[in-house]
């Protein structure tokens, strides 16, 4: 049937544009909110007066120079400004209009903080700066930088030097993921990772933070960038920052040289001439910044004699200017300080030098008053240009419009069950498997000892580290220095020590003795079929991991002379670096770099047990003596103990072995 020269009047028309409008817009409320992320704030919402940076249908860049040409100097400092939360409230939030917050290490909300915990106080703190004039929502930032290492019960992957060895850059951007997944299910939307040093001496503390000694592992695992921020489609504008909703924003670090520094003292003076630099020390930045990392740190470290946080030719002349760096430049944990020795010694100078020097950010996490007061007297004495300022404000600004930030600046709860999940542990657990390098099997030839039986009668397992899930995280974990031990009260994480997983993969009638340092007799009266000797390092971070001697602490040495002259032993190092063990190899059967493993450690029994075979190749070259650092890959001089690149490998055996 055809229906035709049918009349509606007018009004009804309107009417059911109306009523449709209506449903849509009910429908469209009944939908959930994205990525674990609010809706937009009541600031955001259409009002009589159009206003272009609230628009998100406008480009980035007219939005941010809207914005930009209707701040204030004391917004704009605000804006620059990245502070601790301890002991700041939403109050100040408003008052100083702060661009951006951190947790430090073991800066929480509350011990064993839940997911819940995290989004109420990161919440909190943004509702103070949407009540602002202009509604600018802050930034609040965390160092996850093997995992959400600060959050009780969240995943704890493998330290860097680990992931190294895997030669997987699949791997670290699905741990990239993961850990973005499980930091935005707490509210937070920017990691200070990944640390891209090229640790070039191994006393350094921070060399657990650093893939390798090679330049090209260090480019290689780059990836992780696209795990965290996401991947740039193809026709993504170069060198500008990126970041995919439910994402963080990355943070490459820390620039330049750091890794480098004389006899690795951390913080110290790397002396390199500048194509050494840019041949060691720059070519993952170039990576990083090719994947659309949003941010870059400085190092506290310098080149020449040049404090970094106050290098200019290197910060605005070459990463802002040659390579065209598009996003913001933040500073260290009071990085700034640092300019002047002693520290302090003149902190108008040290603002001004920092500033000038092209830091956009300043992580200011106590003194932000002093900061904002002396900055804003070298801009009024013209000083500071505001030339700067703006270029630093733009920066910050273009990387909040691009993240989505000022659409959605509230999280929820949705995402809660995400953080510690059954499906990043076992990521975790097959990174740590990837990661172990077995350096040696057996006395003989044709006579290894890995894969070690499951079927057997009475094993020992000997070495502190053996259980100590603290000690096998190490630093940057639940505290800024990490924890030894397994006691659950001081704020740790579920996990499996190695201890814990050689119980639950053997045969259920095998028997394990345990013994952190066992006597002569316990080794003489118990017939043993092998041991197990974990020994390592304690925890530490930064400067106080820095060593000019490498040896095992003791009662490590003991342990292995002790057990390996009477039973067949493997010893597992559980340490962020190279040790000395050139002494002790000869009494050794097996030798395994498990290096710092994390929550899973299952991950070493896996390879132990032959579940799964050994494929981790040295990343750092492992030496005789210390006498011999630096020595690195591709050295005119270059004896090691294992070369770099060395591993062996293993197969897996039958489940009933």
């Amino acid at each position: 049937m055809i229906l035709k020269n049918i009349r509606v009047p007018l009004v009804g028309i309107l009417a059911f544009c109306v009523i449709t409008a209506a449903a849509a817009t009910r429908t469209e409320e009944k939908k959930p909110p994205r990525h674990g992320i609010k809706q937009p704030h009541p600031m955001h919402t259409p009002s009589k007066e159009y206003i272009l940076y609230k628009d998100w249908r406008q480009p980035v860049e007219a939005r941010v120079e809207d914005l930009l040409k209707r701040m204030t100097l004391a917004e704009k400092i605000g804006q620059m400004t990245q502070i601790d939360r301890v002991n700041i409230t939403s109050q100040i939030m408003k008052d100083y209009m702060i661009g951006s917050l951190l947790s430090g290490g073991g800066s929480v909300p509350k011990a064993h903080a839940t997911p819940k915990d995290w989004v109420d106080m990161v919440n909190d703190f943004q509702k103070g700066s949407l009540q602002t004039r202009l509604g600018i929502p802050m930034l609040y930032s965390i160092d996850a930088v093997h995992g959400h290492n600060n959050v009780y019960k969240a995943t704890i992957f493998p330290h860097n030097v680990g992931l190294g060895a895997t030669r997987d850059p699949e791997l670290v951007k699905r741990i990239g993921a993961a850990t973005a997944l499980e930091t935005v299910a707490t509210g937070i939307p920017y990691a200070f990772a990944p640390c891209i040093a090229v640790c070039r001496d191994p006393r350094w503390g921070r060399c657990y933070e650093s893939y390798s000694e090679d330049h090209t592992i260090v480019q290689q695992m780059t990836d992780i960038i696209y795990g965290l921020q996401g991947q740039p489609p193809s026709n993504y504008p170069k060198e500008y920052p990126y970041m995919e909703k439910g994402k963080v924003l990355g943070c490459a670090k820390h620039f330049v040289g750091d890794g480098g520094t004389v006899n690795g003292i951390n913080e110290n003076n790397t002396i390199i001439d500048w194509n050494g630099l840019l041949n060691i020390h720059m070519p993952a930045y170039l990576d990083s910044i090719r994947k659309g990392v949003s941010t870059i740190m400085i190092s506290y470290s310098s080149w020449n004699g040049v404090k970094m946080h106050a290098n200019r030719d290197l910060i605005i002349n070459y990463l802002k200017g040659a390579l065209k760096f598009q996003g913001f430049v933040i500073s260290d944990w009071q990085g700034i300080d640092r300019i002047t020795s002693p520290p302090n010694a003149n902190y108008t100078y040290s603002v001004e030098a920092s500033v000038n020097a092209g830091i956009d950010m300043i992580m200011v996490p106590y003194d932000y008053k002093g900061f904002i007061s002396n900055l804003t007297l070298l801009v009024n004495k013209q000083v500071v240009p505001m030339s700067r300022i703006d270029d630093a404000v733009r920066r910050i600004l273009r990387v909040k419009f691009i993240m989505g930030l000022f659409e959605k600046p509230l999280y929820d709860y949705s995402l809660a069950d995400k953080v510690g999940n059954q499906e990043h542990r076992e990521l975790a657990r097959e990174a740590v498997r990837k990661s172990l390098v077995l350096l040696k099997n057996g006395k003989q030839p044709n006579s290894p000892l890995i894969p070690l039986p499951k079927n057997t009668t009475r094993i020992l397992v000997a070495g502190k580290h053996a259980n100590d899930l603290g000690s096998q995280c190490g630093g940057w974990t639940i505290e800024w220095q990490g924890m030894s031990g397994n006691n659950l009260t001081k704020g740790m994480f579920k996990g499996t020590t190695i201890l814990g997983a050689i119980s639950s993969t053997v045969n259920p009638r095998t028997e394990i003795i345990y013994s952190e340092n066992p006597s002569t007799e316990l080794i003489n009266n118990n017939k043993f079929d092998y041991a197990i000797v974990v020994v390592g390092e304690p925890p530490f971070a930064e400067t106080n991991g820095d060593s000019l001697n490498l040896t095992i602490p003791e009662p490590g040495p003991s342990i292995i002379k002790n057990v390996c002259g009477s039973v067949k032993c493997v010893v597992v190092v559980v340490a962020g670096r190279p040790l000395v063990v050139e002494p002790f190899l000869q009494d050794m059967d097996a030798l395994v770099a498990a290096w710092l493993p994390g929550s899973e450690g299952h991950g070493v029994t896996d390879v132990l047990f032959g579940d799964y075979g050994f494929t981790g190749k040295l990343a750092r070259t492992w030496f005789k003596n210390v006498n011999q650092l630096p020595m690195n890959v591709g050295d005119q001089k270059y004896d090691p103990l294992f070369p770099f690149d060395f591993g062996l490998t293993t197969n897996p055996i039958p489940k009933d072995y």
